[in-house]
């Protein structure tokens, strides 16, 4: 199966000024990201919020240069490119955003709306993309008769639905969506995680999917990765993650989610503490100060993400937690 986009190690730091008289210092909100997705299917990226979700998907977009690592689209490296290839690389990625109401520009109506990549992008003549954004309206679920209605006519759901099909509407390869269903009802979130499903069976689609919410992860993504103080902590198929969680860091967030299996109900997992900050994270395991199983190791040593059973795990006790 071909690799559309692979992160090796990836970083991303922003310096921060230290005011008048303070001490300027580094927000590590990336810190060592690796991964590989594959065409059709989908990597979900899980954890709290400030855990660096949010900074990969605009790294992943080349929103955002990495510090340091490597991103490759397609085979193609992303760092040290000219402007014109960065534009074009740009192509084969793009965004759907968390916010259905702030995404969508209130002045152009949705005909406006999905045409306006193509004319950026200097694709066929005004028959043509016309045509294009009508046929794109009709595959993710809205009417020819809403072509000349602006974004403040519509719901939430038919929103994100437009702000689906501009990101479309250049063919790219690779989809990253951050939280795209978090601002709507649970019932819509169901229809529009459906829709994208839908779309990427019939166009081969690879989701960088962002999220925070364990119940929408397990019903869209093929693997999870939960990310932890701007690191991944744990890697696996969906599956396998969901049934035997070997960090103790995924283990509190599936506690922590509603459900109505009774053996889920039953796990408790003892957490205290916050996440710790990004401009000072501890020089061992991030997760050691919150956790029930930390030793002396762990706030000496950082883990590094480590193979077992299947699983790619940050964790020196993974095998004892399991």
């Amino acid at each position: 199966m071909t690799v559309l986009m692979q992160a090796h190690d990836v970083v991303r730091h922003y310096k921060v000024g230290g005011g008048l008289f303070g001490t300027p210092g580094t927000v590590k909100a990336v810190d060592g990201v690796s991964f590989s997705l594959l065409a059709g299917k989908t990597l979900a990226v899980v954890g709290e919020s400030g855990c660096g979700k949010s900074t990969l998907a605009r790294v992943a977009t080349l929103l955002e240069p990495p510090t340091a690592g490597e991103l490759t689209i397609d085979g193609a490296a992303t760092a040290g490119v000219d402007a014109d290839t960065r534009r074009k690389l740009r192509l084969s990625v793009q965004m759907v955003f968390q916010n259905p109401y702030g995404s969508l520009n209130p002045r152009k109506t949705v005909g406006a709306t999905l045409m306006e990549p193509l004319e950026i992008n200097q694709r066929g003549d005004a028959a043509a993309r016309a045509q294009a954004a009508r046929e794109m309206m009709a595959q993710v679920g809205l009417r020819d008769d809403q072509w000349g209605r602006y974004p403040h006519m519509f719901s939430g759901g038919q929103r994100q639905r437009i702000a689906i099909a501009r990101a479309l509407m250049l063919n790219p390869r690779v989809v990253v969506a951050d939280e795209p269903v978090s601002a709507l009802d649970v019932s819509i979130q169901a229809q529009v995680l459906n829709l994208l499903m839908d779309l990427q069976e019939r166009l081969g689609l690879a989701y960088l999917f962002i999220s925070h919410d364990l119940s929408v992860v397990r019903h869209i993504a093929d693997e999870v990765m939960v990310m932890y103080c701007g690191r991944p902590v744990e890697q696996a198929a969906k599956a396998d993650l969901f049934a035997q969680p070997r960090h103790p860091y995924t283990r509190m967030l599936l506690a922590a989610t509603p459900s109505v299996d009774p053996a889920r109900r039953q796990l408790q997992v003892s957490i205290k503490g916050e996440l710790p900050s990004p401009l000072n994270p501890p020089p061992g395991c991030a997760f050691a100060s919150r956790c029930a199983h930390a030793t002396a190791r762990c706030t000496a040593e950082r883990p590094d993400p480590r193979p077992l059973d299947g699983h790619m795990v940050a964790c020196h006790h993974a095998e004892s937690i399991g």
